[in-house]
C-alpha cells in the first residue's frame, strides 16, 4: 500500500473505531446519504471515512499539477526566491499553519532569531508544508536551497488560520473563506504579465477573485465564499451554475488553477483542457466528501445579544420578509429555484457577474456562519451586516424601524 493511502486508512481507522464505540452507525450512514450514497447500497463507514480522508488530503495539498501553470508559465517561484520573504507573504494574506513547525522552529520565531525578511525564510516554510495553499518543491542546487516548482491547491482561498500564533500564523480553518488573501497581487507579480495585465488583476483587492476573468476576458471580481456548510445544498455556487459541489471544483481545478484535465460547460461554449492527463476527475469525490463535512462555525460565545435575536428571529421571518427565500434549516431557497439578476442586491453592476455565467441568475446564499465571513453580497458591497439590512430596507421599501434593523442584524450574528 502506497505511504499516502496507508496514511489515509489509518487516519480513518482512528475515526472509525470511536464512531463504532459510541454507536453512530446510523448516524454516519445518513451523513453518507447526504453526501450522495445510495439507500439502497449504503456505503461503509470506513470508506467514507477514508474517502473524507483523502479528500482532506487534496483539499489542502494537492496541485492537480497545476504546476505547469504558476512554474512554466507565470514564473511565480522565481518571484517567490527573490522577492517574497515571510513579512511580504503575510501582507498579500498568505497564512502558515503552525502545526506545522517543528518546535525547534516555533522557539526559534519566538526568540526572535528568525530573519523574517528573507526569501530564503519562505523557502525552509514551503519544503514543510507550512504555508496554507501553496506547494513548492525546494530542492538544493548547488549547495543551495532552491524553489524548482510551485503550485496552489483548494485551501488557497477556502482555508485560514485562527492566528494562535500571531497575526496569519496558526492552526487552519478549513473551509474559512480567506477575505485576507489577495490573489489579484499575487498574480501580478508575474513576469510574464504585460501592464494591461498586471493592472487587471491588482485592481481586485483582499478577499476577492474573478473566476470568469481568464475565461471572457472582462474584470468584475467576486468575494472568496466559504466552502463550509454546504451538506445538502445542490447549487452552491453564487450563480448556482451545477447541482453538486464536484461540478465547480473540476471548473476551479482546470480553468482556474491550472490544473491538468478538462472542463467543459455547453452553456458557455466552453472546453478547457490542460496537458493530456487527467489528475482531477479522480480526486473529485473524496474533495466533495471532505468538503461536504465541514459544519459552519457557530458565532463566538457573547458576541451577539441574545434578547435582540429571538426579536430579530420574528423581524426576518416577519416584516423583513427575509425567511421568503433564506428559507430551510440551510436558509437558502437554492435547491428549489434561482433567481433573476433584478432580485440581487448587488445588481445593476457592469459587468454583470449574473450575465458572464452558464445560469445567468442568482441562487439565494445559505446564511450559516455569516457572522465570519464579511464583507457581503457577492461583490462585497456591504461591508457589515447592518449594510445588508439598511440595502435591503432601502431596495425592497420594508420600512424596518431602526430597533427592528438592530434586532435583525443580531438575529444574523447568531446564525
Amino acid at each position: 500500500m502506497p505511504a499516502r493511502r496507508r496514511r489515509i486508512a489509518d487516519r480513518a481507522a482512528d475515526v472509525v473505531r470511536p464512531l463504532a464505540a459510541a454507536g453512530v452507525g446510523a448516524a454516519v450512514a445518513a451523513f453518507v446519504a447526504a453526501c450522495g450514497g445510495s439507500s439502497e447500497a449504503p456505503v461503509d463507514a470506513a470508506e467514507q471515512a477514508a474517502l473524507i480522508a483523502e479528500g482532506k488530503d487534496t483539499f489542502r495539498f494537492d496541485t492537480f499539477g497545476d504546476e505547469r501553470f504558476w512554474t512554466d508559465t507565470l514564473k511565480m517561484h522565481e518571484v517567490i526566491a527573490s522577492a517574497v520573504d515571510p513579512l511580504t507573504a503575510l501582507s498579500v494574506g498568505l497564512k502558515v499553519d503552525s502545526e506545522a513547525l517543528p518546535a525547534s522552529l516555533v522557539e526559534a520565531i519566538q526568540a526572535g532569531a528568525v530573519d523574517l525578511t528573507k526569501p530564503a525564510t519562505t523557502l525552509a516554510l514551503l519544503r514543510l508544508d507550512a504555508v496554507v495553499g501553496v506547494k513548492g518543491t525546494v530542492e538544493t542546487v548547488n549547495g543551495v536551497d532552491t524553489l524548482t516548482r510551485v503550485g496552489i491547491t483548494c485551501a488557497l482561498c477556502h482555508s485560514t488560520v485562527d492566528d494562535s500564533f500571531a497575526r496569519g500564523i496558526g492552526k487552519r480553518l478549513d473551509g474559512w473563506p480567506n477575505r485576507d488573501l489577495d490573489p489579484g497581487a499575487i498574480i501580478a507579480l508575474s513576469p510574464a504579465l504585460d501592464a494591461d495585465g498586471k493592472a487587471s488583476y491588482a485592481s481586485w483587492g483582499p478577499g476577492k477573485f474573478d473566476p470568469r476573468h481568464n475565461i471572457d476576458g472582462k474584470n468584475k471580481p467576486v468575494v472568496i465564499p466559504p466552502a463550509y456548510g454546504l451538506d445538502g445544498i445542490h447549487s452552491v455556487t453564487f450563480t448556482g451554475d451545477g447541482t453538486e459541489l464536484a461540478y465547480w471544483n473540476r471548473y476551479v481545478a482546470v480553468a482556474e488553477m491550472g490544473g491538468q484535465g478538462t472542463v467543459t460547460e455547453p452553456r458557455l461554449n466552453l472546453v478547457v483542457q490542460n496537458g493530456i492527463e487527467d489528475l482531477v476527475t479522480a480526486k473529485l469525490p473524496g474533495l466533495q466528501a471532505y468538503q461536504l463535512s465541514l459544519k459552519a462555525p457557530a458565532p463566538p460565545a457573547g458576541s451577539y445579544d441574545v434578547g435582540a435575536a429571538l426579536r430579530g428571529k420574528a423581524v426576518f421571518e416577519g416584516a423583513g420578509t427575509c425567511s421568503t427565500c433564506h428559507s430551510g434549516p440551510q436558509f437558502t431557497d437554492a435547491n428549489i429555484r434561482l433567481h433573476p439578476a433584478s432580485d440581487s442586491m448587488a445588481e445593476p453592476e457592469s459587468p454583470s457577474y449574473a450575465s458572464r455565467s452558464a445560469t445567468k441568475q442568482y441562487r439565494t446564499s445559505p446564511l450559516k456562519g455569516i457572522w465570519q465571513h464579511p464583507p457581503y453580497f457577492h461583490d462585497g458591497s456591504a461591508a457589515t451586516l447592518a449594510d445588508v439590512v439598511r440595502t435591503y430596507d432601502t431596495r425592497r421599501s420594508l420600512g424596518l424601524t431602526a430597533q427592528q434593523a438592530a434586532d435583525l442584524v443580531e438575529y444574523l450574528k447568531s446564525l
